[in-house]
C-alpha cells in the first residue's frame, strides 16, 4: 500500500486545514507542491477546477478540502473529528461551511495583499482593500465566531472537530496579513485562535511555513 498524497501548498488555508486535519488522524502522507491554477495534466485530472489541495490514495484521487476530510473520515474514524451526534454534526458542517466561504474572505486579503502582492504578483500591496477587509468583513466575523464559542474552548462540543481544524486554519493565513484579534473585544475568540494555532497539528505546519516565507520574501 502506498503513502497517501496532499497536492498543494500549505500557504494555502485549505491545504492547511487538510494536512492539520491528517495530523490530528496520525495519517502519514506525502506532500508534493502545487500551486493553484497549475496546468499540470495529471494535477487536473484530481482537480477539474484546478484548486488546492488534491489527494490520492489507492482507492481514489480526488479535490476540495471538505470532501477530502469527509473521506478520510469514513475509511479512518478513529480518532472522530466529525460529531456522532447528528444535531452536533450539522453544526460542525456549518461552521465548516462558514469559515470555507466568509471567514476566508476575511482574512486573503490582508494576505494577497501584504504577503503575495509584490512577491508573487509583481505589484504594489493595495492597502485600500486590506483596510475594507480589516473593518468591515473582520470585525463581523470575529463578532459571530465571539458568540459561537463555549467555555470548553472548542465550537462543538468538548474536543476538537473538524469546525476548529477549518476555522483555525484561516487564523494562520490572517496573521500572514498582519491581523490579529483584538483581545479586548473578542477575549474567548483572541485565546480560541492562538490555543488551536499552539496545538502540534497546526504549529509544525505553521514552523514549515515560517521558513518558506523567509525565503519566499527575502
Amino acid at each position: 500500500m502506498s503513502k497517501p498524497k496532499v497536492f498543494g501548498v500549505s500557504l494555502s488555508p485549505f491545504v492547511r486545514k487538510l494536512r492539520a486535519y491528517l495530523a490530528e488522524k496520525g495519517i502519514d502522507y506525502d506532500i508534493e507542491s502545487v500551486m493553484p491554477g497549475s496546468d499540470d495534466a495529471d494535477f487536473r485530472k484530481m482537480s477539474p477546477l484546478g484548486k488546492v489541495p488534491a489527494f490520492s490514495d489507492d482507492k481514489v484521487s480526488i479535490s476540495d478540502s471538505s470532501v477530502i476530510c469527509a473521506y478520510l473520515e469514513r475509511e479512518n474514524p478513529d480518532p472522530p473529528l466529525y460529531p456522532n451526534d447528528a444535531a452536533a454534526y450539522a453544526r460542525a458542517l456549518w461552521l465548516e461551511e462558514w469559515a470555507d466561504t466568509v471567514l476566508v474572505a476575511a482574512a486573503v486579503v490582508p494576505f494577497r495583499e501584504r504577503l503575495l502582492a509584490r512577491s508573487l504578483f509583481n505589484r504594489e500591496s493595495d492597502e485600500d482593500a486590506v483596510t475594507q477587509a480589516i473593518e468591515t468583513k473582520q470585525p463581523a466575523a470575529f463578532d459571530y465566531l465571539e458568540s459561537q464559542l463555549s467555555d470548553s474552548g472548542y465550537l462543538v462540543g468538548d474536543s476538537i472537530t473538524i469546525a476548529d481544524i477549518a476555522i483555525a486554519t484561516h487564523f494562520a493565513n490572517l496573521g500572514y496579513g498582519g491581523c490579529s484579534v483584538g483581545a479586548e473585544r473578542w477575549p474567548k475568540l483572541a485565546a480560541y485562535a492562538g490555543d488551536m494555532l499552539a496545538r502540534p497539528s497546526f504549529a509544525a505546519l505553521l514552523a514549515e511555513e515560517k521558513q518558506f516565507i523567509d525565503r519566499f520574501a527575502g
